[in-house]
């Protein structure tokens, strides 16, 4: 098991399979698009394979497949039957944006996928192209009601910003009524690609104050460990609510989680600035042994928290990264 020096284990790696994104979302990147990676900057299938396979042999027993959007890479779907076919890995998850998503539903269940994060901001179409700069609403619609057809969990996540979804809040709860889904809102965060400015007037407390006026029976359920959200109940609803304090950092006590980004950066937090180059020692010819012991010593260095980890490391340019270069 990889542990920290703060005794936390590490069993989840969030592994990001490109940078590119077929949407503009205003609170990611800039309309024009990012300067994307050069493709022999990106880590190939088998070294990603390879990756998923060490860290799970150390005890990484959920792996969930983020981008950019995963389904942007060519033959996504491949490499994802790989992974979920490693013995120790007993969670396999994916977030997507459902653009490209419906095709592949039933092979995401024949591979064991139980659980799929879709990013969702608003159920207003013209909010949606407003927000995300492409009029895809309707794809997005189906790719989750195929999801639910195939039995396959939904979290969709939103991120909450002023002037730009606030009205959206109370509808999407409303989903949570007839739909087993999980809404999910999001602070909204820093990582534009950008010099944007966010608001931090709906934070946590806020997004929280504003469903409780509209439902104030909602009652507080038990959060799993090392949890991001902050989960909720409204009684005889079929699904649940959570808040995700992305930008506060109250989770971070119990995190368990590390980032490995489309080029093959190790990154211990969300908000840490560098990171070891895993595809780069890949390269160099290093071992399995030389690589877990690379890992080990990385994530030793693990911050407390992400308060800690942007002191340490993060720079004004480092800040305004966008979340597709990262990982999401």
């Amino acid at each position: 098991m990889l542990t920290d020096k703060f005794g936390r284990n590490i069993n989840y790696l969030r592994l990001a399979i490109v940078d590119r994104c077929n949407l503009r979302c205003t609170y990611c990147m800039p309309e024009k698009g990012l300067s994307w990676i050069k493709q022999n900057e990106l880590m190939t299938d088998e070294e990603m394979l390879r990756i998923c396979s060490v860290f799970t042999e150390m005890g990484v027993d959920k792996i969930r497949i983020t981008g950019g959007e995963p389904f942007v890479r060519k033959n996504s779907i491949k490499l994802i039957q790989k992974i979920s076919e490693l013995e120790e890995l007993t969670d396999l998850s994916i977030t997507t944006n459902g653009l490209l998503t419906e095709q592949y539903i039933p092979q995401l269940k024949k591979y064991g996928i139980k659980s799929v994060n879709l990013s969702l901001d608003t159920l207003d179409r013209d909010r949606f192209f407003k927000i995300t700069r492409r009029n895809s609403f309707d794809k997005v619609m189906k790719t989750l009601d195929r999801l639910l057809q195939y039995d396959i969990k939904v979290k969709i996540n939103t991120v909450v910003m002023e002037g730009e979804n606030t009205e959206d809040i109370i509808p999407l709860v409303m989903l949570t009524k007839d739909l087993p889904v999980d809404v999910r809102f999001i602070e909204e965060m820093p990582f534009n690609g950008g010099e944007t400015d966010i608001s931090l007037k709906w934070n946590f407390t806020q997004i929280y104050s504003h469903i409780k006026d509209h439902f104030p029976e909602i009652q507080k359920t038990d959060d799993p460990k090392s949890s991001t959200s902050y989960n909720y109940k409204i009684p005889d609803f079929e699904g649940s609510v959570g808040i995700i304090a992305a930008y506060t950092r109250s989770f971070c006590g119990d995190c368990n989680r590390i980032r490995i980004t489309p080029s093959g950066i190790l990154r211990t937090c969300l908000y840490e600035g560098t990171g070891i180059n895993l595809k780069h020692e890949i390269r160099m010819g290093k071992t399995d042994e030389e690589l877990k012991n690379i890992i080990i010593s990385s994530i030793h260095k693990k911050p407390k928290d992400g308060w800690e980890a942007e002191k340490l490391s993060l720079t004004a340019s480092q800040i305004h990264q966008s979340m597709a270069t990262i990982g999401g």
